[in-house]
Parts: C-alpha cells; structure tokens; sequence
C-alpha cells in the first residue's frame, strides 16, 4: 500500500553465540577474559515484492544462523586492533596486549576483522557479513539492515545499513 512501511524481524533461540573475550578500552585498558551468551535479532526492512515479502523468513534466519554458529563456542579475537596482537604458534594463536599474552587453540578461535570485539562492531560484523550473503545467494539487497547484539540481557547494541538510493 502506498506510504507504508514493511519489516520483517528474526530473534531465535538458536540464533545465539556463547563466546569468550575481552576488550580494550581507554586507549591502555584490558579487560579479564570473560563470556556471554549473545543473542542477535536481525530486521529488514523494504517493499514488498512479488510474493508479498519484505524478505523471505526461512531465508533470513538460515543466513543468520550459520554467521553465528562460526562464533558460537570460540574465543572472539579482533584481526583488526592496533593494541591486540596475534600470533602464530604453532597449534595456538598467542595473542599479546601491552605485556600481556594468552595463548588459544587456533581451532577454538574465531578471527573476527574488527578492531575490538564489543557489541556494536560484532553486530557489524554480522551485518556485513549478511549483505556479503546476501549478494552471493542472488537475494536482494533491502532497503534497511539492523543487526543487534545482547550481550547480557537488557544490554545490547544495535547496527543498522541503508542501501544507497
């Protein structure tokens, strides 16, 4: 219908991730290593098209679930930091901050390109990733894209994209 607007929304149980991490802040702070269970709801907005959808649900939550199962059960390490280092050691990454380091089983990692693993930019990552998924399954590119990430309930951080045009 003229002047309406149209959004679909996905949040599901299995659209979670429980992940180890931790992040920098300050410009010389490093938090301890901890955890969450993350959820990500995903929404999109655009017209309708030919069968009536905004954007086809079974669609949205497959794309989104395989994102987040690469997450689930990982410690997150940003690619991206200019305070966090990674590297190579043998079977682990050592991961070094100031004169700090741990050391992970590589298999047990997920190398996210962000520069800090906070909420908002894992929501970005998710994002993007979903367009990148998007354009490679031949599905439309909507109109608006918002991706949240809660990190605990009640606490969480929310990106949205808008197509050019």
């Amino acid at each position: 219908m003229p002047g309406s607007r149209y959004k679909v929304r996905v949040t599901k149980d299995y659209l979670v991730f429980c992940s180890g991490h931790f992040i920098t802040y300050a410009g010389d702070q490093c938090e301890r290593i901890h955890g969450h269970n993350y959820r990500t709801a995903v929404e999109v907005e655009d017209d309708l098209d030919a069968n009536h959808y905004v954007f086809d649900f079974i669609a949205l939550k497959d794309l989104t679930r395989a994102i987040v199962d690469e997450l689930d059960h990982r410690m997150l390490l940003p690619t991206r930091s200019d305070l966090i280092r990674l590297e190579e050691d043998g079977p682990n990454w050592r991961v070094r901050y100031q004169d700090r380091y741990w050391s992970f089983p590589r298999d047990e990692c997920a190398l996210v390109p962000i520069a800090n693993t906070t909420a908002e930019l894992l929501a970005d990552h998710i994002a993007g990733r979903l367009r990148q998924d998007f354009a490679s399954k031949g599905l439309p590119t909507p109109r608006v894209l918002r991706v949240e990430v809660e990190e605990s309930y009640g606490q969480s951080a929310e990106v949205e994209w808008r197509r050019d045009g």
